[in-house]
Protein backbone atom coordinates (compact mmCIF):
# COMPACT_ATOMS: atom_id res chain seq x y z
CA UNK A 1 0.00 0.00 0.00
CA UNK A 2 1.15 3.64 -0.98
CA UNK A 3 1.73 5.63 2.05
CA UNK A 4 -0.64 9.18 2.32
CA UNK A 5 1.41 11.14 4.31
CA UNK A 6 3.89 13.92 2.70
CA UNK A 7 6.87 13.24 5.19
CA UNK A 8 9.87 13.04 2.74
CA UNK A 9 8.00 13.23 -0.52
CA UNK A 10 8.74 15.05 -3.27
CA UNK A 11 6.40 17.49 -4.79
CA UNK A 12 6.59 19.27 -8.25
CA UNK A 13 4.57 22.28 -8.54
CA UNK A 14 4.13 23.98 -12.10
CA UNK A 15 2.87 27.60 -10.82
CA UNK A 16 3.33 26.45 -7.32
CA UNK A 17 4.88 30.89 -6.36
CA UNK A 18 1.21 32.54 -5.55
CA UNK A 19 -2.14 32.87 -5.14
CA UNK A 20 -3.28 28.50 -4.91
CA UNK A 21 0.09 27.20 -5.57
CA UNK A 22 2.03 29.65 -2.74
CA UNK A 23 -0.65 28.14 -0.28
CA UNK A 24 -0.13 24.63 -2.06
CA UNK A 25 3.55 24.72 -1.41
CA UNK A 26 3.58 26.10 2.04
CA UNK A 27 1.17 24.10 3.31
CA UNK A 28 2.68 20.61 2.03
CA UNK A 29 5.90 22.35 3.42
CA UNK A 30 4.33 22.11 6.73
CA UNK A 31 3.92 18.54 6.40
CA UNK A 32 7.51 17.38 5.53
CA UNK A 33 7.28 17.35 1.52
CA UNK A 34 10.34 18.55 -0.34
CA UNK A 35 9.19 21.36 -3.32
CA UNK A 36 9.91 22.03 -6.63
CA UNK A 37 8.27 25.69 -6.92
CA UNK A 38 7.88 26.66 -10.29
CA UNK A 39 6.77 30.23 -11.91
CA UNK A 40 6.58 31.73 -15.26
CA UNK A 41 7.20 35.56 -15.12
CA UNK A 42 9.62 38.13 -13.83
CA UNK A 43 6.37 39.46 -12.38
CA UNK A 44 6.12 36.40 -10.09
CA UNK A 45 9.82 36.33 -8.86
CA UNK A 46 9.01 38.45 -5.59
CA UNK A 47 5.89 36.21 -4.28
CA UNK A 48 7.89 33.06 -5.79
CA UNK A 49 10.96 34.50 -3.62
CA UNK A 50 8.92 34.69 -0.90
CA UNK A 51 7.23 31.16 -0.96
CA UNK A 52 10.74 30.02 -1.37
CA UNK A 53 11.84 31.27 1.94
CA UNK A 54 8.42 30.81 3.36
CA UNK A 55 8.49 26.76 2.95
CA UNK A 56 12.31 27.00 4.04
CA UNK A 57 11.68 28.44 7.33
CA UNK A 58 9.37 25.44 8.10
CA UNK A 59 12.57 23.17 7.11
CA UNK A 60 11.43 21.72 4.32
CA UNK A 61 14.13 21.39 1.53
CA UNK A 62 12.97 23.36 -1.74
CA UNK A 63 14.11 24.56 -4.99
CA UNK A 64 12.62 27.33 -7.45
CA UNK A 65 12.49 27.37 -11.08
CA UNK A 66 11.52 30.24 -13.64
CA UNK A 67 10.67 28.40 -17.02
CA UNK A 68 8.17 29.24 -20.00
CA UNK A 69 6.44 25.53 -19.98
CA UNK A 70 4.97 26.33 -23.34
CA UNK A 71 8.97 24.39 -24.30
CA UNK A 72 7.23 21.20 -23.95
CA UNK A 73 11.36 20.59 -22.85
CA UNK A 74 11.03 22.57 -19.93
CA UNK A 75 8.14 21.03 -18.60
CA UNK A 76 10.34 17.45 -18.68
CA UNK A 77 13.82 19.57 -17.14
CA UNK A 78 10.90 20.25 -14.10
CA UNK A 79 10.89 16.85 -13.70
CA UNK A 80 14.90 15.94 -14.07
CA UNK A 81 15.71 18.53 -11.53
CA UNK A 82 13.48 17.55 -8.85
CA UNK A 83 14.76 13.91 -9.47
CA UNK A 84 18.62 14.46 -9.27
CA UNK A 85 17.89 17.33 -6.48
CA UNK A 86 15.91 14.94 -3.94
CA UNK A 87 16.08 11.41 -5.45
CA UNK A 88 12.59 10.89 -6.86
CA UNK A 89 9.47 12.80 -7.68
CA UNK A 90 6.11 11.30 -5.80
CA UNK A 91 3.55 14.03 -6.38
CA UNK A 92 3.23 16.88 -9.73
CA UNK A 93 0.62 19.64 -9.34
CA UNK A 94 -0.26 21.63 -12.20
CA UNK A 95 -1.96 25.16 -10.95
CA UNK A 96 -0.79 26.87 -14.37
CA UNK A 97 -4.01 28.37 -16.31
CA UNK A 98 -5.19 31.61 -18.19
CA UNK A 99 -7.81 33.35 -18.11
CA UNK A 100 -9.99 35.29 -21.26
CA UNK A 101 -12.78 36.85 -21.39
CA UNK A 102 -13.97 37.43 -25.02
CA UNK A 103 -16.78 37.36 -27.06
CA UNK A 104 -16.33 34.71 -29.46
CA UNK A 105 -16.28 36.91 -32.60
CA UNK A 106 -13.98 39.24 -31.40
CA UNK A 107 -10.76 36.41 -30.08
CA UNK A 108 -8.12 36.57 -32.43
CA UNK A 109 -6.13 33.08 -33.90
CA UNK A 110 -3.49 34.30 -31.68
CA UNK A 111 -5.10 34.50 -28.57
CA UNK A 112 -6.54 31.24 -29.86
CA UNK A 113 -3.04 29.70 -29.80
CA UNK A 114 -2.19 31.58 -26.81
CA UNK A 115 -4.47 29.88 -24.27
CA UNK A 116 -4.18 26.67 -25.97
CA UNK A 117 -0.95 26.27 -25.03
CA UNK A 118 -1.30 27.64 -21.72
CA UNK A 119 -4.49 25.90 -20.91
CA UNK A 120 -4.48 22.42 -23.27
CA UNK A 121 -0.85 21.94 -24.32
CA UNK A 122 1.19 22.75 -21.12
CA UNK A 123 -1.20 20.21 -19.61
CA UNK A 124 -0.80 17.55 -21.62
CA UNK A 125 3.24 17.61 -21.82
CA UNK A 126 2.90 18.14 -17.61
CA UNK A 127 0.87 14.94 -17.21
CA UNK A 128 3.07 12.87 -19.66
CA UNK A 129 6.18 14.48 -17.57
CA UNK A 130 4.77 13.42 -14.66
CA UNK A 131 3.99 9.78 -16.00
CA UNK A 132 7.24 9.15 -17.34
CA UNK A 133 9.43 10.47 -14.06
CA UNK A 134 6.95 9.72 -11.15
CA UNK A 135 7.74 7.00 -8.52
CA UNK A 136 5.44 4.15 -8.57
CA UNK A 137 2.18 4.66 -6.72
CA UNK A 138 2.53 8.86 -7.80
CA UNK A 139 0.19 11.16 -7.82
CA UNK A 140 -0.90 13.82 -10.55
CA UNK A 141 -3.46 16.36 -10.11
CA UNK A 142 -4.15 19.44 -12.66
CA UNK A 143 -6.47 22.50 -11.70
CA UNK A 144 -9.24 23.12 -14.18
CA UNK A 145 -12.65 24.99 -13.91
CA UNK A 146 -15.92 25.11 -12.89
CA UNK A 147 -16.89 26.87 -15.94
CA UNK A 148 -16.56 22.94 -17.78
CA UNK A 149 -20.69 22.63 -16.12
CA UNK A 150 -21.01 26.24 -17.09
CA UNK A 151 -23.39 27.39 -19.57
CA UNK A 152 -22.14 30.81 -20.75
CA UNK A 153 -20.79 32.86 -23.22
CA UNK A 154 -17.31 35.05 -22.96
CA UNK A 155 -15.03 32.10 -21.89
CA UNK A 156 -14.58 29.77 -25.05
CA UNK A 157 -11.11 29.75 -25.25
CA UNK A 158 -10.83 29.35 -21.32
CA UNK A 159 -13.73 26.74 -20.04
CA UNK A 160 -12.74 25.40 -24.01
CA UNK A 161 -8.99 24.65 -23.60
CA UNK A 162 -9.52 23.60 -20.34
CA UNK A 163 -12.09 21.00 -21.56
CA UNK A 164 -9.79 18.42 -22.98
CA UNK A 165 -7.67 18.11 -19.42
CA UNK A 166 -11.25 15.95 -18.62
CA UNK A 167 -9.54 13.48 -20.80
CA UNK A 168 -6.21 13.95 -20.95
CA UNK A 169 -6.76 13.37 -17.16
CA UNK A 170 -9.44 9.72 -17.65
CA UNK A 171 -6.42 8.45 -20.16
CA UNK A 172 -3.12 9.25 -17.80
CA UNK A 173 -5.50 7.55 -15.22
CA UNK A 174 -6.26 4.01 -16.95
CA UNK A 175 -2.77 4.47 -18.53
CA UNK A 176 -0.79 4.95 -15.42
CA UNK A 177 -2.70 2.69 -13.39
CA UNK A 178 -0.35 -0.51 -13.24
CA UNK A 179 1.89 1.13 -11.71
CA UNK A 180 -0.56 2.77 -8.89
CA UNK A 181 -0.65 6.45 -10.44
CA UNK A 182 -4.22 8.43 -9.84
CA UNK A 183 -4.17 11.04 -11.87
CA UNK A 184 -6.88 13.67 -11.22
CA UNK A 185 -8.12 17.06 -11.98
CA UNK A 186 -9.55 19.74 -8.98
CA UNK A 187 -12.40 22.44 -10.89
CA UNK A 188 -12.89 25.65 -8.51
CA UNK A 189 -14.90 28.26 -8.79
CA UNK A 190 -14.08 31.68 -9.56
CA UNK A 191 -11.51 32.38 -6.67
CA UNK A 192 -10.49 35.12 -4.51
CA UNK A 193 -7.10 36.43 -6.46
CA UNK A 194 -5.38 38.12 -8.33
CA UNK A 195 -6.25 35.63 -11.08
CA UNK A 196 -9.90 36.19 -11.14
CA UNK A 197 -10.03 40.12 -10.67
CA UNK A 198 -7.66 40.77 -13.94
CA UNK A 199 -10.81 39.98 -16.13
CA UNK A 200 -13.84 40.90 -14.73
CA UNK A 201 -15.49 43.95 -14.38
CA UNK A 202 -17.48 45.18 -11.20
CA UNK A 203 -20.89 43.99 -11.93
CA UNK A 204 -19.67 40.14 -13.51
CA UNK A 205 -17.74 40.04 -9.84
CA UNK A 206 -20.67 40.96 -8.12
CA UNK A 207 -22.22 38.12 -9.92
CA UNK A 208 -20.38 35.93 -9.48
CA UNK A 209 -19.96 36.53 -5.97
CA UNK A 210 -24.36 35.59 -5.98
CA UNK A 211 -24.03 32.62 -7.81
CA UNK A 212 -22.54 29.96 -5.24
CA UNK A 213 -25.25 28.03 -3.76
CA UNK A 214 -23.07 28.43 -0.21
CA UNK A 215 -22.28 32.42 -0.97
CA UNK A 216 -19.40 34.22 -2.22
CA UNK A 217 -16.43 33.62 -4.47
CA UNK A 218 -14.02 30.27 -3.81
CA UNK A 219 -11.21 30.54 -1.56
CA UNK A 220 -7.93 29.27 -2.12
CA UNK A 221 -8.05 27.65 1.44
CA UNK A 222 -11.16 25.84 0.32
CA UNK A 223 -9.12 23.56 -2.54
CA UNK A 224 -6.00 23.11 -1.00
CA UNK A 225 -7.20 20.60 1.39
CA UNK A 226 -9.11 18.97 -1.68
CA UNK A 227 -5.87 18.62 -3.73
CA UNK A 228 -3.54 17.39 -0.35
CA UNK A 229 -6.24 15.06 -0.23
CA UNK A 230 -6.12 13.64 -3.48
CA UNK A 231 -2.34 13.51 -3.56
CA UNK A 232 -2.58 11.42 -0.09
CA UNK A 233 -5.17 9.37 1.76
CA UNK A 234 -7.77 10.29 -1.02
CA UNK A 235 -5.51 8.01 -4.22
CA UNK A 236 -7.94 5.38 -5.01
CA UNK A 237 -9.97 8.37 -6.45
CA UNK A 238 -8.78 8.78 -10.59
CA UNK A 239 -9.23 9.62 -13.80
CA UNK A 240 -11.95 11.92 -12.03
CA UNK A 241 -12.56 15.53 -12.24
CA UNK A 242 -14.01 17.12 -8.75
CA UNK A 243 -15.75 20.43 -8.95
CA UNK A 244 -15.60 22.29 -5.60
CA UNK A 245 -17.25 25.58 -6.05
CA UNK A 246 -20.01 25.81 -3.36
CA UNK A 247 -22.72 24.84 -5.94
CA UNK A 248 -21.43 27.47 -8.39
CA UNK A 249 -21.84 24.60 -11.15
CA UNK A 250 -22.45 20.86 -11.56
CA UNK A 251 -23.54 17.64 -13.48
Amino acid sequence: MPQHNLNGKTVVIAGGAKNLGGLISRKFAEQGANLLIHFHSNESQKEAEDTLHAVKAMGAKAILVQSNLSDVAKIEELFILAKKEFGGVDIAINTVGRVLKKPYLETTEQEYDEMSNINAKVAYFFIQAAGKYLNSHGKICTIVSSLLAAYTGLYSTYAGLKAPVEHFTRAASKEFGERNISVTAVAPGPMDTSFFYGQELPDAVAYHKSAAALGGLTQIEDIEPLVRFLVTDGWWITGQTIFANGGYTTR
